[in-house]
């Protein structure tokens, strides 16, 4: 019956990594032991402060549609984390509030491409950038970085990169899939290209923010010349552990809040009131409230690391921030194992999934072919397990 559908649903690829944690659960609910480390969710509750504020909303009879753009109190709290933060001057109408970062995603690229507009994607890059970028009419253009690149790419690689269709860069930093983190050097590198194509706008995803390592964030759009041009998306489901409360916001010139506010007017008007409401809570607090839960990740990230050293054949880097390891699989592609042929990391992918009953998701996904993205958002005892596991699955 897909012809029946659109080309655009059909030319459309399914989100990797939903589909592999649809496929976990599935085989879980088959009774088979999986341990799932294929979804990017923070395995903490949402703080109570938050919770409070969010049932006073109800009690306060916040049940209306809200602004399209999101509530006045919460754009201006914004503004204070994005000034407390990262040293940015927003002001309210810079502001929109969608249903989640991957909204505040999509929309930027419906107000932004036109058909044949490239778009630079330093990969491994965030699964959903290229579909987003293709619904859109643009033409994903991927620069390949690699382990020992650390995941990131230079000023050499952005230069060679841009083409006179060049009309935008995205990428994440901390970087989801690999945990990379651009310092302030590397990034006023990559600037000083741009000051040669005054017309190419950047989107710096920085979800993972708060959850980083290494110390010393810096947003790109807080480097002089980079402001106008920079639209800063962020949000609070990875931080505070509020992933099902679906609320992502951009910093950006006005022209381009404008137009993410009238788009979004026509497709899901304003995000969800009483989320919004707790999310003024959760943007006013300080970020030390999350020391407990970012010093949890940095344990797990020291354990998965030296595990994955510990596998012969896996390599890694040492991920700054996020909760994700991303390690190059590569010298396993050609090998039998277990009777089984693996000709890629789609093959070990499922190879994993159905000898060491551990989900992951391919590194295609992500742009680079040659690994395998674990997230260890879960329990060390679980790492422990799946890691165990994987190591006697591949020896």
């Amino acid at each position: 019956m897909n012809h029946l559908l659109s080309d655009r649903i059909n030319s459309l690829a399914t989100s990797q990594t939903l589909a592999m944690a649809a496929l976990a659960r599935e085989l879980k609910a088959q009774g088979k032991d999986i341990i799932s480390l294929s979804l990017g969710e923070p395995d903490f509750n949402t703080p109570d402060f938050i919770k409070e504020a969010a049932k006073k909303a109800i009690d306060d009879n916040y049940s209306t549609y809200s602004p399209v753009d999101g509530y006045v109190e919460l754009k201006e709290a914004i503004c204070r984390k994005f000034k407390r933060d990262n040293d940015l001057d927003y002001k309210p109408a810079n502001i929109v509030v969608s249903t989640g970062a991957k909204q505040s995603l999509y929309n930027i690229a419906q107000c932004m491409l036109n058909d044949g507009d490239e778009v630079i994607l330093p990969a491994p890059y965030w699964v959903s950038y290229f579909e987003i970028v293709k619904m859109a009419g643009g033409i994903p253009v991927e620069v390949p970085t690699s382990v020992e690149s650390n995941f990131k790419i230079t000023a050499d690689e952005l230069a060679k990169a841009i083409t006179p269709k060049t009309k935008m860069i995205w990428y994440s930093s901390p970087c989801n899939p690999s945990g990379s983190v651009y310092t302030r050097e590397e990034l006023t590198a990559l600037s000083k290209v741009l000051e040669n194509h005054p017309n190419i706008f950047v989107v710096s995803d920085e979800i993972y923010e708060h959850i980083n390592f290494a110390g010393n964030f810096c947003s790109i759009a807080s480097i002089p010349g980079m402001f106008d041009r920079t639209i800063t998306v962020n949000g609070v489901a990875k931080a505070f552990a509020m992933t099902g409360w679906r609320i992502g916001y951009i910093g950006a010139p006005e022209f381009i809040a404008k137009a993410c506010t009238k788009m979004q007017g026509q497709v899901t008007s304003g995000a969800n009131s009483i989320a919004q409401r707790a999310t003024i809570t959760a943007v006013d607090a300080d970020p030390s409230v999350l020391n407990e839960m970012v010093s949890a990740f940095k344990g797990r990230r020291d354990l998965v690391v030296k595990m994955i050293q510990d596998i012969p054949g896996m390599k890694i880097n040492v991920p700054d921030g996020a909760f994700y390891a991303f390690p190059d699989v590569s010298s396993y592609f050609g090998k039998t194992l277990r009777g089984k042929l693996i000709k890629n990391a789609d093959d070990l992918s499922m190879y994993l999934l159905a000898e060491a009953n551990v989900a992951c998701v391919t590194g295609d996904a992500f742009g680079n072919p040659d690994c395998i993205r674990l997230s260890y958002a879960t329990s060390e005892e679980q790492l422990v397990k799946a890691f165990t596991q994987i190591k006697e699955a591949l020896a």
